[in-house]
């Protein structure tokens, strides 16, 4: 007796409910990584163009100014253009009282004599969770810190 090769139908079923759960569930998956990717790349970028603006005072000897406008939520220092932080995230900055202008611009300035005005930038994810980046008034040196909720 010759038997048949094939799938069965209940087998097909299994199947197709499995894929439909896989494709339910990439979406979910897709937005949490892109976010994520967002949240880390924005973080490595302010870190990267602090320690470049406070590189620039030491080298040039002429002081720089790290920007942020919290109104357009954007970010960057006087060589580089401003770039744009992703939706999802929020900024705070505690910055010195006169670096901050009626425009909803706050700023840290770093000095040729390898000082700032000091203060810190929050970039935070949803749920409270983020990064402080604090930049020492005496040396001028930039580092990154843990936010929990």
């Amino acid at each position: 007796m010759q038997r048949e090769r094939g799938f069965t139908l209940v087998e097909l079923l299994v199947v197709f409910a499995i894929l439909a759960l896989v494709a339910a569930l990439v979406p979910a998956a897709y937005d949490r990584m892109r976010e994520a990717s967002q949240y880390r790349d924005a973080v490595r970028t302010m870190f990267s163009q602090l320690r470049a603006a406070r590189a620039a005072a030491l080298s040039e000897g002429r002081e720089t100014r790290f920007v942020l406008d919290l109104q357009k939520r954007q970010y960057g220092w006087d060589e580089v253009a401003l770039k744009v932080l992703p939706e999802p995230l929020q900024l705070r900055a505690t910055v010195a009282d006169r670096d901050v202008s009626s425009q909803g611009e706050a700023s840290i300035r770093f000095l040729p004599s390898g000082g700032a005005t000091g203060g810190s930038i929050e970039i935070l994810r949803a749920p409270g969770v983020g990064t402080r980046l604090r930049v020492d008034w005496l040396s001028g040196r930039v580092t990154p810190e843990t936010l929990l909720p």
